[in-house]
């Protein structure tokens, strides 16, 4: 391109840059529970049984407080990502046990899911998170979360990621917006 056409076209670019609004964030959409259900399902048996699997330990361990049905779920040796929690299902059920009481088991996530998806021996769950900027403590906007397991050959949760940074005052990003899953 040729120095006469260069300059109108970088112009051209810059002002259309600059006439964009200062926050262009499509918020990710949570599914409806409906939604959720087919979700789980998938023409191969063995990835269906893996999503069922860690939708019920999401909906009756973790958002539920069963936490003594962890074992049902999780292997012995389960390896934790997440830099505020150590790795180990016994691990695991302590932390969970004081951190959440049990309550009734509900038909769907109330964690607001984005997709469900199973490839090989591992599960990923997306949803909706709404965060509050630390710069700027007026500014919340919605991020996409990721939890990710990996099965074991015995069907069980082995291991877990997400995308965490270490939690400010003992709560995860995100956790003053947590009882807006209970609406």
């Amino acid at each position: 391109m040729t120095r006469q056409r260069l300059l109108p076209a970088l112009l051209l670019t810059l002002g259309a840059a600059l006439a964009l609004p200062a926050v262009a964030q499509v918020a990710p959409q949570a599914a409806s529970q409906a939604e959720q259900l087919s979700m789980i399902k998938s023409s191969d048996p063995k990835l269906a049984r893996m999503k069922q699997h860690v939708w019920d330990f999401w909906r009756i361990v973790y958002e539920g407080g069963h936490v003594d049905e962890a074992p049902k779920y999780m292997a012995p040796e389960y390896i934790q990502h997440n830099p505020n929690l150590p790795s180990g299902r016994d691990t695991f059920m302590n932390f969970f046990r004081t951190a959440r009481p049990a309550k009734p088991v509900l038909d769907h996530m109330k964690m607001p899911v984005v997709s469900i998806t199973a490839e090989g021996n591992r599960v990923v769950i997306l949803s909706a998170r709404k965060v509050r900027d630390r710069a700027k403590p007026d500014h919340i906007y919605s991020i996409t979360w990721f939890d990710a397991f990996r099965i074991d050959d015995k069907g069980l949760i082995a291991e877990h990621w997400d995308p965490s940074e270490m939690w400010v005052d003992g709560k995860p990003p995100g956790a003053e917006f947590f009882t807006e899953w209970d609406k």
